[in-house]
């Protein structure tokens, strides 16, 4: 249970992160899965489920996607060739995906936002969303109708 006396949600096989943020503060539009180029180290790490997506997000720049401010714990065994937690690492797409992108990242409001990191086999993807920022009325409403619907459950509860 959490602070607020709900469970968290079950992560779904093989995840290794995700962001459970970024449903309450982004309306999430269109989502993509990635491929993520990291070093030996830091898939060690993410084996151990030492990751953070919480502030990260992505960026087109030069016409590739780059993901940034996710912190990968650095695996301690290899300390002496380890790697820098925070560094930006290149995201793995279609260039057609890519200039898909490019068009809807120049719209107003809108970013990339990383929801979950999970193992596809030997692989690590990225799955990476389109989202629009939620004003704070938005964000009240959602927090309002969750203790309405826990209220709800709670009698039901009750009365059985």
């Amino acid at each position: 249970m959490s602070r607020r006396g709900h469970a968290k949600a079950p992560p779904r096989s093989g995840d290794v992160a995700t962001n459970r943020q970024a449903r309450f503060k982004y309306h999430l539009l269109e989502s993509w899965e990635t491929g993520i180029a990291l070093q030996g180290s830091e898939v060690k790490s993410l084996r151990d489920g030492k990751v953070n997506l919480k502030d990260s997000y992505a960026l087109v720049r030069d016409g590739e996607v780059w993901l940034h401010n996710c912190h990968i714990a650095p695996y301690a065994p290899a300390a002496q060739e380890g790697h820098d937690p925070e560094r930006p690492r290149k995201l793995l797409m279609h260039k057609r995906e890519i200039e898909r992108l490019i068009g809807k990242t120049h719209e107003k409001g809108l970013t990339l936002v990383p929801t979950r990191m999970y193992f596809s086999g030997p692989h690590v993807k990225l799955e990476l969303a389109l989202a629009r920022g939620k004003e704070q009325r938005d964000k009240r409403e959602v927090i309002r109708e969750r203790d309405q619907r826990r209220d709800v459950e709670r009698e039901l509860k009750q009365r059985h």
